[in-house]
């Protein structure tokens, strides 16, 4: 692949931020998925804070206002849907309210939590536990949520 099929390709797993794939893209060749994997982390954990924080700003809420509009990226509604996101009761959808404002003003980032073999239950549990951290460990934990979506975005596009 040309640098531009690459970014054509996977310039949309990383959410609404091409330039992790442009980054990854100029280390090619790769040896295998697992390279590919570590050449998109390495640009997004070698970023500068502001290219990072541009990064988890471009997360959607959890079951929030986009998902109810359907503007989520095809990836996002699939990974939410399969955690049951898309089939909340009234109180969980208010729970997932109050906790998404919660954490935004807490952290002014988005709640971001790799939900592939989640369930609901088991997100708004971290939800809740993570909502106490102080800034720094939480930029850290929204940052290895956001490797591992790219990881499982990885593993869906590339075979071993």
């Amino acid at each position: 692949m040309s640098g531009e099929e690459f970014v054509a390709a996977f310039g949309d797993v990383a959410e609404h931020s091409p330039w992790v794939a442009e980054d990854a893209a100029r280390t090619r060749p790769f040896v295998d998925r697992e390279d590919v994997i570590g050449k998109f982390t390495a640009a997004l954990q070698g970023a500068s804070l502001n290219d990072q924080l541009s990064v988890l700003r471009a997360h959607p809420d959890l079951a929030g206002k986009a998902a109810i509009a359907g503007e989520l990226t095809e990836d996002s509604r699939n990974e939410q849907a399969g955690a049951g996101l898309d089939k909340l009761t009234g109180e969980e959808f208010g729970r997932f309210t109050t906790l998404n404002d919660a954490y935004k003003a807490r952290f002014d980032i988005p709640f971001i939590f790799a939900v592939k073999g989640a369930d609901k239950a088991s997100i708004l549990k971290s939800f809740g536990e993570r909502v106490g951290n102080d800034v720094e460990t939480e930029l850290a934990n929204a940052l290895d949520n956001v490797c591992r979506i790219l990881r499982f975005r990885i593993e869906d596009r590339v075979a071993r």
